[in-house]
């Protein structure tokens, strides 16, 4: 079911006499309040569109201000101006594969237009990026029954658990009951900032001791989601790369855990990326997707890069759907990614 055609189902009762199944000797626990970091600042009333312009600032300065200068600097359209674009489009992020095939169409299409104002490259080179976000485009889905089960991967400091945070909060707020499970037993920090979260959005979280199996506690979410008639379970996992092998069996276990107790792959496997890390979030979405099925991307920091075009990168190499985006720290500013907003704030129409 697509999320943006949810409607509000009444929460089902939850069963107090039914806990979830330990494993390996470890105690699965519910969340308790503890101090910690600020909660995000509550959404505005300025609209969407205008946090996501206003979030695409630096981006638009850094790459669409540059091309309209260029164009705008140029009396005819010839090999120099391709060539220089191709120049800002690397220098943005965009990635020298999909700049390559980007411009190449583009001349394709002056061509066959037998367009000589350089002024009218932009329109085609804004449908060209269009057409590359919306192809690999894609709405988050839930299952049928429930609970649905999303893993949530991706390196350390890329915004697991605030993305992790903002999704409960958005879940719960369509009448939704969630689950969280605290899979990063890695680092003791991690369980506790989920734990914050998990309190401060009023769910449930299951975690077991720093260093335990996270798979364990993937099985032992799932077992809590169904026992407390939960519709969606989210789990967190681990994201250290300094122990890649360690970390790709890692998940390749859960999510052998997850298919055994679902009869199924997750129903989403989100890889979260920070797009101020430019090309590196390209090598981590290489990375992360030779060890899991990965369904879909979460982009977070878009406000926070000049270098926003990584996301047509990450969708053109890796052919993956862009589903949710951050451009802010509200709760409200992970939003579903909407190829036909973000092009038009790019370009500020």
């Amino acid at each position: 079911m697509a999320f943006s055609k949810w409607f509000k189902r009444k929460e089902k009762p939850e069963r107090e006499d039914l806990v979830p199944t330990q494993q390996s000797g470890e105690a699965a626990t519910t969340a308790k309040e503890e101090p910690g970091e600020a909660a995000p600042v509550e959404a505005t009333s300025q609209g969407f569109f205008a946090r996501l312009r206003d979030g695409l600032a630096k981006t638009r300065t850094s790459f669409v201000s540059r091309i309209d200068n260029l164009l705008s600097s140029h009396k005819t359209v010839d090999e120099d101006l391709f060539e220089r674009l191709e120049e800002l489009l690397i220098q943005s992020d965009v990635g020298v594969n999909t700049t390559l095939r980007l411009v190449d169409d583009l001349r394709e299409d002056v061509k066959a237009q037998k367009i000589t104002d350089p002024t009218e490259v932009r329109p085609i080179l804004q449908q060209k990026i269009h057409e590359i976000l919306t192809t690999h485009g894609g709405e988050l889905e839930l299952a049928t029954p429930s609970p649905s089960v999303i893993l949530v991967v991706g390196v350390n400091g890329a915004g697991k658990t605030t993305t992790i945070g903002k999704l409960a909060h958005r879940f719960k707020s369509q009448g939704l009951k969630v689950v969280l499970g605290a899979g990063d037993t890695f680092r003791a920090a991690a369980i506790e900032q989920l734990e914050i979260w998990a309190d401060r959005v009023g769910v449930d979280m299951i975690k077991h001791q720093p260093g335990s199996d996270p798979a364990a506690v993937a099985f032992d979410a799932i077992q809590a989601g169904r026992a407390r008639n939960a519709d969606v379970v989210i789990i967190d996992t681990a994201g250290r790369l300094q122990t890649k092998t360690n970390l790709m069996r890692e998940l390749e276990k859960i999510g052998r855990v997850v298919e055994r107790e679902l009869g199924q792959k997750a129903t989403e496997t989100l890889l979260v990326v920070d797009a101020t890390t430019g090309q590196n979030a390209l090598s981590q979405a290489k990375l992360f997707s030779e060890a899991v099925d990965l369904t879909g991307l979460v982009l977070t920091k878009l406000d926070g890069t000049a270098k926003g075009g990584i996301i047509v990168a990450i969708a053109a190499e890796l052919e993956l759907p862009v589903k949710l985006i951050g451009i802010g720290e509200a709760y409200d500013d992970l939003r579903d990614f909407d190829p036909d907003e973000f092009v038009s704030a790019l370009f500020d129409e």
